[in-house]
């Protein structure tokens, strides 16, 4: 069985490295060459493009920033079904609006291949443990065959519905983490304006009914120490973002998902888009409030 990956990142560098050491033969490719030489010098097999990517493989895993750029690797000139994919699935990974996802597969049919939306939740360790949790959306028989990929990336493969239904379960979720964080910052940042130590409030807190296995692995992040970056503060705001559109073509009224987007685009604007979604705190605590004298 052959798989082929587009998008090197964090998670689809994660992803190749787990399905080769799961004995798949794979190979891949992303935009950004600095990535395809990192993957080639660990051993992947780069290939020239998306739609060579599509021609080589049986199945197709695409993780990409945003449905824009999604749209143009399934669609533009040298694109995923530029190829002869007919009988091919594609396991769309990303996380996007669940209008995209609807979008595309009358494309991809059309060719004579399927597509699923599959985001994920779990961070790089998830993956390497084969750990995820994979939310399907798309047609019952092709979220099945998928599985006998997915099943070695994840701890449950879980069937939302058609197609877009994973993207919208995974966009809910990152809604409610968004706003968990900012409700977070905000409590700190209040906490440390009345003199509480630090360290002090975080101790309150795991123990408080808000508690969260999150926040007791942010503490770290929280207490203003570097690890790694689980996801970034940009992609975040991007994800909100998505919510807050889907949100308005659905008719839901989102009062905190649009004061999050906010919190999340002042962030991002103060240079701290890079930095890890828990750096929110820091960044409300130290840049943003000092606005407000």
């Amino acid at each position: 069985m052959k798989i082929g990956i587009v998008g090197l990142g964090r998670m689809g560098g994660a992803i190749w490295w787990r399905l080769r050491q799961q004995g798949f033969q794979v190979a891949g490719w992303d935009i950004d060459v600095t990535r395809t030489t990192a993957a080639a010098e660990r051993g992947l097999r780069v290939l020239a493009g998306a739609q060579a990517v599509a021609a080589d493989s049986d199945f197709v895993i695409s993780s990409v920033t945003e449905d824009g750029g999604v749209r143009r690797l399934f669609g533009g000139s040298g694109g995923l079904l530029s190829a002869n994919v007919s009988g091919k699935l594609f396991i769309e990974m990303s996380t996007l609006q669940p209008m995209t996802g609807r979008e595309l597969v009358p494309a991809v049919e059309a060719k004579g291949a399927r597509l699923i939306d599959a985001p994920v939740l779990g961070t790089i360790p998830s993956v390497q443990d084969g750990k995820l949790m994979v939310l399907a959306g798309g047609r019952a028989e092709d979220v099945e065959r998928a599985r006998a990929v997915l099943d070695k990336l994840a701890r449950r493969v879980i069937h939302m519905g058609p197609a877009g239904s994973g993207y919208a379960m995974k966009l809910a979720v990152n809604l409610g983490l968004g706003a968990y964080i900012e409700a977070l910052a905000e409590s700190l940042a209040l906490g440390v304006r009345q003199g509480l130590p630090l360290d002090k409030m975080l101790d309150v807190l795991l123990e408080a009914p808000t508690a969260t296995n999150w926040l007791a692995a942010k503490v770290p992040v929280l207490k203003g120490q570097k690890t790694d970056v689980t996801l970034d503060l940009r992609s975040l705001r991007k994800d909100v973002m998505s919510a807050v559109a889907t949100g308005a073509l659905s008719g839901v009224p989102m009062p905190v998902a649009a004061g999050t987007l906010a919190a999340l685009s002042a962030a991002v604007g103060a240079g701290a888009g890079d930095g890890d979604l828990a750096d929110l705190a820091r960044v409300v605590r130290d840049r943003l409030v000092q606005n407000y004298g």
